[in-house]
């Protein structure tokens, strides 16, 4: 666009020949001038009148997908809180208590999670160590198959109908998953696999939300407080779980939590929409922010992906490296410090009712306030990729450190219950970080990328109790620390190549290709 343009879209009216004579001598003797009056010009365009965030319903969308993330992940707990219930009441504890180690537990639960006494009627089960970590496990290799394909299709055919039917799949593996334990284990290991896909779905579906309704200036908060929904689901499922199985029996915890997921289809279904063009009910002035704010990004299209420069893609393989080496940060810490308090302080840190949930709600809230903050700082005239490496350090090395130093605090139970709040609350400052990095490099593809950025890193629930078993079994006095040092030690270097490579602008390979007719 020319100078002239420029003052006419400015001042509202032509320049005059003496202005346009002055303007021309200005360009020659500065070439930036010219861009000065673009940017301006632009920055103007990009600046629509910002719609309010109480009651808009791009906030009200974040909210049902909070929920939505809140009944899957309590749908991925409910087993490891009702394990010991179901297993042969005379010998399980000493089993378990056995082999805990080395089983390949669920990364939101943890297999103590059981009430002291059973009611009458609900059915036991003579399952060994080896054949609840096969239960355990089962989940997790349907979620990472499932994690990248799903946000593909999200991204396709639409995320409302890829989640929404995802949790009503999972919610009714839920309800049957009693039954499938009278028939036989082959047909509970398949419920849970099968349940395992649709949680998978669920989790990287959802991301494709994000590219049509979160502008730029607010993209870390709404996607935080989605997110921070699975950290409730893990809070509400630990406090609730065992208290319904010790009154009703362990059957009645999935009903339950079948039945919740099942009417939690019903907003899901009714208020989210793709997009808010579709969106029958959202304000004309919400709708016109949203739209001007994603402008200027590429919007998705039908293009294939471009797998081989995604391969190629050092940045997008930060993200992938840094969410492995945070996730087995969060799977050692939520999976074994449990079962560390119990062994070193004889104390069952999920007997202890408020106190076993404290860890949960801090991460929670926190999870919430670092959107905030990220958003603050984006405000602030901060650079986006500064914005991304400051919250994945915030919630990365504090964390780590923390848990490093869990072990040297052996001689006080409280000081390492604190430890722990403050480890699990500060990890969630990564999510505004390079969890929602690829909407940065990538809005066309983000939603493939970012499920299969999490598929990358959910591998870790399944290496972290193998690894840890070895570590424990070979050197039990100093097990721990081997751990969390090796927690440490794979956190920082996600984190360090993060930091080299990571970057915030659109990547060449997920720009528009225009088509030229010759």
């Amino acid at each position: 666009m020319s100078m002239e343009a420029s003052v006419v879209s400015i001042r509202g009216e032509k320049p005059s020949s003496g202005e346009r004579n002055m303007m021309d001598t200005m360009k020659e003797l500065n070439p930036t001038v010219g861009k000065y009056f673009q940017d301006t010009q632009g920055d103007e365009k990009l600046s629509p009148k910002k719609a309010p965030s109480l009651c808009s319903t791009r906030y009200g969308i974040a909210f049902v997908t909070h929920l939505c993330n809140f009944v899957l992940v309590a749908q991925n707990v409910v087993m490891n809180i009702t394990m010991v219930a179901m297993v042969n009441s005379t010998n399980h504890q000493s089993q378990f208590n056995d082999s805990t180690e080395g089983l390949p537990v669920d990364p939101f639960g943890d297999p103590n999670d059981s009430p002291k006494s059973l009611p009458t009627g609900a059915p036991v089960y003579d399952w060994s160590p080896q054949i609840q970590g096969i239960i355990f496990s089962s989940i997790n290799y349907g979620m990472i198959l499932t994690l990248a394909p799903s946000g593909y299709l999200a991204g396709r055919v639409g995320t409302k109908r890829v989640v929404g039917v995802s949790l009503f799949g999972s919610s009714l593996l839920v309800l049957f998953t009693p039954l499938a334990a009278n028939l036989g284990l082959v047909f509970l290991i398949a419920t849970r696999i099968l349940q395992g896909l649709n949680l998978g779905a669920g989790y990287g579906g959802q991301f494709a939300l994000w590219e049509k309704w979160s502008p730029p200036h607010e993209r870390s908060r709404l996607c935080s407080i989605a997110v921070s929904g699975m950290m409730l689901g893990s809070c509400i499922a630990v406090l609730l779980g065992g208290l319904i199985s010790q009154v009703l029996g362990w059957p009645f915890v999935f009903y339950i939590f079948g039945g919740v997921g099942c009417v939690c289809c019903l907003p899901w279904f009714v208020l989210v929409y793709d997009d808010p063009v579709t969106h029958p009910w959202i304000n004309t002035v919400e709708k016109d922010y949203i739209t001007s704010s994603l402008a200027q990004q590429v919007s998705s299209s039908k293009q294939s992906l471009p797998i081989k420069a995604m391969v190629r893609s050092l940045p997008l393989w930060s993200i992938c490296f840094c969410c492995f080496g945070h996730q087995w940060l969060l799977n050692t810490m939520i999976i074994y410090t449990p079962t560390y308090i119990s062994s070193v302080f004889n104390i069952n840190i999920r007997d202890s009712g408020f106190l076993s949930t404290l860890p949960f709600i801090t991460a929670w809230v926190i999870g919430i306030l670092g959107g905030y903050l990220a958003d603050f700082l984006l405000t602030k005239s901060f650079r986006l990729v500064t914005v991304r490496k400051v919250a994945t350090v915030l919630g990365s090395i504090p964390s780590s450190i923390l848990l490093v130093v869990l072990p040297y605090a052996a001689s006080n139970y409280i000081i390492a219950v604190c430890l722990l709040t403050l480890s699990s609350g500060l990890s969630l400052l990564s999510q505004p970080g390079m969890y929602i990095n690829a909407l940065d490099i990538a809005p066309r593809h983000s939603s493939f990328l970012m499920g299969a950025s999490r598929a990358f890193a959910q591998i870790s629930a399944v290496v972290v109790p193998t690894i840890s078993g070895f570590l424990l079994n070979q050197d039990p006095e100093f097990g721990w620390r081997n751990i969390f040092f090796l927690s440490f030690a794979i956190n920082a270097l996600g984190l360090i190549f993060y930091l080299i490579f990571g970057e915030a602008d659109v990547q060449d390979w997920a720009k528009e290709r225009k088509l030229t007719h010759l």
